[in-house]
């Protein structure tokens, strides 16, 4: 920015001489460059039709009236800066200067007072000139980020005061932050900012009581150096008449050092703290000092402000101490809607832009950075001035930036500047795919003469506008942003090599494509981009557009190498979560190929995916439309279809292309003869959304045999699904659990299962908020119903009258139910009385859980007294948590003699303690039990019931599993259990021992156990302190082909860094050994089949 006396020269000079200097060509360049100019579009207002037509004299004109006073300086020296006219730029500078050395009195008087004002701020004033001569930001005429000028200033109060508040006292803490973050996306004005706050300081308008002197360190300029003390690091500004720095840095408390650009500093920070130098006047090479510096080794009463990319977040965080980090967001919705209004003149266009932003949330977010917002806005103004669709420009970001480079060739006289050659190109493109994947964006001598760029060619790149000098720091460049940098990263694995000798890039990490496709946005964020970029060249009209704009070749081979790689990610746990599936289809979107699309899809036979977004719902309905071989699939929809009612588009436009999306998507149901199973759970969906659900589920090609609908809402009260129930005759597994029915819901559900149509066998209405007065209609299904026979209704409150109602049901002849759960109903020992009748008198019950209900021992004799009737056909009986003591086990015990069907029994959670158990164990050790699973968690044991456990387990043949967790056997009593388990007439196959107080003595016996025992395939030891002792114990058995163990339950996590790696080399040399935390599978053999619905 000139300086404020510069007006005369403005009158007296003019800008017209200038632009008569330059030839022909000359002004063609300086035309192009003002159409490209990257300030923002708030100072590129011209009509490009005019620019394109105005002689010298016009354009001057327009200059003056677009960019009012020094503004119009400003850009021609910038622009002459880029055309290298470094001639023109340094007479141009000399006469300024000249002109302010005659102001006029008024500037005088203004010149006094600022003057006066410096005075009051003492000997820091020379220091504070400088800094405002170097940070010439003037804040009356320049925006802050490059925005319209009209809301500039709104903008820069919200960075004054986002920068007031840096440093505010920590409310929770009552500590002023010695450190802060400054985090965000390339290109939303961090550095911007911190200049700024070096701007404000200088002129005194900010931290003023904080910090008597900031200091401003650049990485670019820092990375230029080698070893030096700290004093010189920061003396480079530091004026002579201010007195000596190091008299300033005795007072560390009263310094902050801003350090701009982490993400670009050349070091790797792997220095050992205690090699750190604390004394700044020692010369260091300048990474140690940066390091010293971070990590409060050197001047750790100063404060610090770095500003760092979000992809350095965790390398720069892992170098701090107590830090506070504030993200940068960049422009707000409300700021980007304003910025693309105002940048088109016909507001029409406008309008027309926004609507397809907003459609696409990728593009619409791309544009937080006002750069990427005035690069999408001038390509879509230049192909709405040729009559083009630009629709399909917006579609995918490839298409837009496609266009936006073939732009960049294209001069304004309609001719094209000079093309690099396949060869420059190539190097180009090597250079930008080596530097995204190491995170590097700012380039050397060094790194071109690397990559084999001379000179010329980066002037042919620079030229482009692809490549940008950075005129601050000597031979210094980037790409003019990252989305560039990485578009032409993933033309490297695209384009032909033409070299005389081509290289061999295959052992670079970065040339491996199937790193690349395996990598993903949780773990390489800064991939993800040019990942997309990669699929978007497999389009072959995106190919063409490119060849033809920069006369290159392109090769699609890789579409084979990508299917290949799809293959093998399709037929491994690659995808284990949902962010791994959207991804994929972002990716596969990009292409826009609809034959790759189903040729890559045809690997996949289960897809999981959380669509919260319309983006989501647009790339996954794309891809899954062409899927032909899926067999399960989970689903969640949220923030799409409500979306539509605080959206900026027209409603109509927002319903007409979310439905036509959803519908796409549930096409699926018919269009993969495969698919079985579908989980849309923690969804959202509207009548309408929900209609078209179960419109594609009663298609005759849908052959779905298992639906989960958990935790929705069903605003047609349930009338949709009911009439798929009597349609689709594939469907045998339905599970509601959560979801709002209401008393009409299951209403229209029962009236459905009464249908002879209706095949389902299994259904789950677990927490659905039923009462007493659903369970006539659920009694009447029942007994109508010629298939149901699995029912949960688990977790509602039905109550004993309820339960009566069902009773009728149970007794009557008719009823087909085998499997019933009424955990946590509200059912008491009256309760039992009908229930015991009906167990009585009903021939198809096999399975009883009763969880959670206060039966007392009152409500277990009732059943038990059941369980002695040769009539009782239960095989499964769940007590857990029914409030019962031992007092039962004399109950339980003469039935259990007598019952010739049950084979497992749950008693968890009840407080039977040691004299229960030895009561049970009689029976267990009789030869006519016939119990096969028993579950004795939390049963209030000690290791005086082990050795009557122990005779049960020995003498008893038909017990399989033994679940004696959360109990406080400890290692005497685990001791004892071993002895019985390592006896040939043991046949328990799985034992759980989780939280029994095991300490490392028992690993021993265990061990033992294992080595004999060649039945015992799961055993769970989670929660108990093992040690690395009894880990190295364990381990020892376990890497042995003598044992059999298949399921180990252990936390890894919960030993030390030996311990696991113990663990770990188990898992190499016996792979048949599955170690993991969770060992309750909820599955038949562990008799969870309540909870497994």
């Amino acid at each position: 920015m000139t300086d404020s006396s510069s007006s005369s020269f403005f009158s007296d000079f003019g800008l017209l001489l200038y632009l008569e200097e330059l030839n022909k060509e000359e002004l063609s360049k300086f035309k192009f460059h003002l159409k490209n100019e990257t300030m923002g579009p708030g100072h590129c207002l011209i009509p490009w039709a005019e620019v394109k037509k105005a002689k010298r004299e016009d354009l001057a004109n327009l200059m003056y009236k677009h960019y009012p006073g020094e503004q119009a300086w400003d850009v021609a020296l910038k622009i002459f800066s880029k055309m290298n006219l470094k001639d023109l730029c340094e007479r141009a500078k000399a006469e300024i200067s000249s002109a302010a050395q005659t102001m006029a009195p008024e500037d005088t008087r203004a010149g006094e007072a600022q003057g006066d004002q410096e005075a009051m701020l003492g000997d820091r004033t020379e220091y504070r000139r400088q800094i405002r001569d170097k940070f010439c930001l003037t804040q009356d005429t320049k925006c802050v980020f490059g925005e319209p000028k009209n809301f500039c200033h709104e903008i820069a109060e919200e960075g004054r005061e986002l920068l007031e508040h840096l440093f505010d006292v920590d409310v929770s803490t009552g500590k002023q932050p010695r450190t802060v973050v400054l985090q965000g996306a390339a290109g939303v004005g961090k550095t911007t900012l911190v200049r700024k706050a070096m701007l404000d300081w200088a002129q005194g308008n900010l931290y003023q009581q904080k910090f008597t002197y900031v200091f401003y360190l650049n990485a670019r300029e820092i990375n230029q150096w080698k070893e030096r003390n700290f004093v010189e690091v920061i003396s480079k500004d530091w004026p002579s008449t201010e007195g000596p720095i190091e008299r300033i840095l005795s007072q560390p408390n009263n310094l902050l050092f801003i350090i701009d650009s982490f993400d670009e500093l050349n070091f790797a920070f792997e220095e050992p703290e205690f090699a750190l130098c604390e004394d700044w006047t020692q010369v260091h090479p300048v990474s140690f000092l940066m390091s010293s510096l971070l990590r409060k080794v050197m001047l750790p009463e100063s404060s610090l402000l770095v500003t760092t990319r979000l992809t350095t977040c965790t390398k720069l965080k892992s170098l701090l101490k107590d830090q506070r980090s504030v993200e940068l967001l960049g422009m707000s919705e409300d700021a980007r809607e304003e910025y693309v209004y105002q940048f088109f003149e016909d507001k029409k266009w406008a309008l027309q832009v926004l609507s397809l932003l907003r459609n696409n949330e990728m593009l619409f977010s791309m544009c937080k950075v006002p750069l990427v917002c005035q690069v999408i806005c001038t390509c879509l103004e230049q192909q709405m001035g040729k009559g083009v669709d630009v629709t399909l420009t917006c579609k995918t970001t490839t298409a837009l930036f496609t266009y936006y480079l073939s732009s960049l060739f294209t001069q304004v006289d309609g001719s094209c500047p000079s093309l690099p050659n396949q060869i420059q190109l190539r190097r180009l493109c090597h250079l930008a795919a080596r530097a995204v994947w190491t995170m590097t964006h700012v380039f050397y001598r060094g790194n071109l003469r690397k990559h084999e760029l001379t000179k010329s060619d980066v002037s042919v790149f620079l030229d482009m506008n692809i490549l940008q000098k950075d005129t601050n720091y000597e031979n210094c460049y980037e790409f003019t942003h990252l989305h560039i940098q990485e578009f032409f990263a993933a033309m490297f694995y695209v384009l032909e090599d033409d070299s005389p000798e081509p290289k061999d890039h295959s052992s670079e990490p970065f040339a491996d494509l199937k790193l690349l496709l395996e990598s993903t946005n949780y773990k390489d964020p800064h991939l993800m981009q040019m990942k997309c970029f990669l699929f978007g060249f497999l389009n072959e009209d995106r190919v063409k557009q490119l060849e033809e704009t920069l006369n290159c070749k392109m090769s699609l081979e890789i579409k084979g190498q990508i299917l290949q790689e799809m293959e093998i990610l399709g037929n491994s746990d690659y995808f284990s979560s949902q962010l791994g599936y959207l991804e994929l289809f972002h990716c596969l979107y990009e292409t826009q190929d609809e034959a790759f699309i189903s040729q890559a899809m045809r690997y996949f036979q289960k897809v999981v995916i959380n669509i919260c977004g319309k983006i989501h719902l647009i790339v996954s309905s794309f891809c899954l439309k062409h899927c032909r071989c899926l067999h399960t699939m989970k689903l969640s929809v949220t923030m799409v279809f409500e979306k539509m009612f605080d959206s900026s588009l027209p409603v109509e436009t927002w319903q007409r292309d979310a439905y036509h999306c959803w519908q796409d998507l549930c096409s699926v149901l018919h269009t993969n003869e495969h698919l079985r199973d579908l989980d849309l759970c923690h969804s959202s969906l509207d009548e309408l959304g929900m209609k078209t659900f179960f419109q594609e589920l009663r298609h005759p090609n849908c052959k779905l045999q298992k639906l989960l609908l958990r935790f929705l809402s069903f605003p047609d009260e349930c009338q949709n699904m009911a009439g798929c129930l009597t349609h689709s005759q594939n469907l045998l597994h339905l599970d509601l659990k959560g979801s709002n029915i209401g008393d009409n819901g299951v209403k229209s559900l029962c009236e459905a299962l009464r249908h002879p149509d209706c095949k389902l066998q299994n259904l789950s209405l677990e927490s659905c908020d039923l009462t007493t007065l659903c369970c006539q209609n659920i009694s009447k299904a029942l007994i109508r119903s010629q298939s149901l026979i699995f029912l949960n209704l688990s977790a509602n409150n039905l109550l004993n009258d309820g339960v009566e109602l069902l009773c009728e049901a149970l007794r009557h002849p008719k009823c087909h139910l085998e499997r019933l759960s009424l955990e946590s109903c509200g059912l008491t020992v009256a309760g039992c009385e009908d229930l015991s009748l009906a167990l009585i008198s009903n021939k198809r019950l096999t399975h009883l859980c009763l969880a959670d209900n206060v039966l007392g021992d009152g409500g277990v004799k009732l059943i038990s007294d059941v369980l002695k009737h040769s009539q009782c056909t239960l095989q499964s009986l769940v007590l857990r948590r029914c409030h019962f003591t031992s007092v039962s086990s004399e109950h339980l015990s003469s039935s259990l003699l007598k019952n010739k069907s049950l084979t497992h029994l749950d008693l968890g959670s009840n407080w039977l303690q040691d004299d229960g158990v030895k009561l049970l164990c009689d029976v267990f050790r009789h030869p006519s039990c016939n119990l096969q699973n028993l579950e004795l968690m939390g049963c209030v044991l000690t290791s005086a019931c082990c050795l009557d456990l122990a005779s049960a387990v020995l003498y008893n043949t038909n017990l399989r599993s033994l679940d004696l967790g959360n109990n406080d056997l400890q290692d005497d009593g685990v001791k004892i259990l071993c002895e019985a388990l390592r006896h040939p007439n043991c046949n328990i196959q799985r034992l759980g021992l989780e939280y029994c107080g095991l300490t490392s003595l028992c690993c021993q016996y265990l061990s033992s156990t294992l080595s004999s025992n060649k039945r015992l395939i799961k055993i769970n030891l989670t929660q108990n302190t093992l040690g690395c002792e009894g880990i190295m114990k364990l381990c020892e058995v376990l890497r042995s082909p003598e044992c059999k163990l298949q399921v180990l339950g252990l936390c890894k996590e919960a030993f030390d860094e030996k311990a696991q790696e113990l663990l770990k080399a188990v898992g190499i040399s016996n792979p048949r050994l599955v170690i993991k935390y969770d060992c309750n599978d909820h599955n038949e053999e562990d008799g969870s089949w309540w909870q497994c619905f």
